[in-house]
């Protein structure tokens, strides 16, 4: 199965990060919104890869969500099965109602970000946007499933 997906993140404390190449962040604590592309061969199975990086079994750092991940609480993650390239799309909306870290998991778009911060948790909204973009019903997948 392919599509779009939004991992949600909880960071309990403030924190500085470096982000590769990137630089150094600083994110507050609250929750975090990212959203990534499963269109590839591999598809949702990248899911589980970032569930594998935030829980240390895999120590890889590939992408920009790989720096955070050991750092935070993975809360769940709201897959879309699509086949339509969904992502910047999804990121256009969360800029309308919570606050986007600049330039992060975009490298390959003209979107401002793909990781978005709100200080209180809107996973139901985003249910119903995810919804919404891909004209049917999401999967929720929590980590350890």
């Amino acid at each position: 199965m392919k599509g779009t997906y939004v991992l949600i993140l909880r960071l309990n404390h403030n924190i500085d990060l470096t982000i590769g190449k990137l630089g150094d962040f600083h994110f507050k604590s609250g929750y975090y919104y990212y959203i990534g592309s499963a269109l590839g061969t591999g598809g949702f199975k990248r899911v589980t890869r970032h569930f594998n990086v935030a829980s240390g079994s895999n120590s890889t750092r590939k992408w920009h969500i790989d720096h955070l991940l050991p750092r935070s609480e993975v809360i769940c993650a709201v897959l879309l099965p699509t086949c339509e390239a969904l992502e910047c799309k999804a990121a256009q909306t969360l800029l309308e109602f919570s606050q986007f870290i600049p330039g992060f998991g975009c490298s390959d778009c003209t979107c401002k970000s793909h990781l978005f911060f709100h200080e209180s948790d809107i996973t139901n909204d985003l249910i119903r946007i995810a919804n919404k973009l891909a004209g049917n019903e999401s999967i929720i997948i929590y980590p350890g499933m």
